[in-house]
């Protein structure tokens, strides 16, 4: 790894020292996901997340409330909003006939059987 880390200008060390800041944010700010996509290199030689998505547990909102209030809710569907206010998830679906079924093969079945009969099944 040293040969790539002097060929890539110390990337190897960057990188490695980006990651555990990326864990300790995980860690410090209770998420359950932190994805980064990409985590490249400049021109500079210099490791960049470009881009992140970030997830919280709402069951740390006491916790993290600096960081729940930042949430911004102009882009959600207000029934999802309207169903959180009660501690509920709201999903919304195309279709007529809700469909949960445990298995492909079963949900498949199911959906064909729904759309044979005319109807159009909304899947999560």
């Amino acid at each position: 790894s040293s040969g790539i880390n002097a060929e890539y200008g110390g990337a190897v060390e960057q990188a490695a020292a980006e990651i555990k800041k990326l864990y300790e944010l995980f860690l410090g700010v209770d998420a359950t996901q932190v994805e980064v996509n990409p985590f490249g290199l400049t021109d500079e030689s210099e490791v960049v997340c470009f881009d992140a998505k970030i997830n919280f547990d709402d069951n740390a909102q006491f916790r993290q409330k600096e960081v729940f209030q930042m949430e911004d809710t102009s882009e959600s569907d207000p029934r999802e909003l309207e169903a959180a206010q009660s501690d509920l998830n709201y999903i919304a679906m195309e279709g007529n006939i809700a469909c949960l079924v445990n298995g492909a093969g079963l949900a498949m079945a199911t959906m064909d059987i729904i759309q044979l009969h005319g109807g159009s099944p909304a899947n999560f």
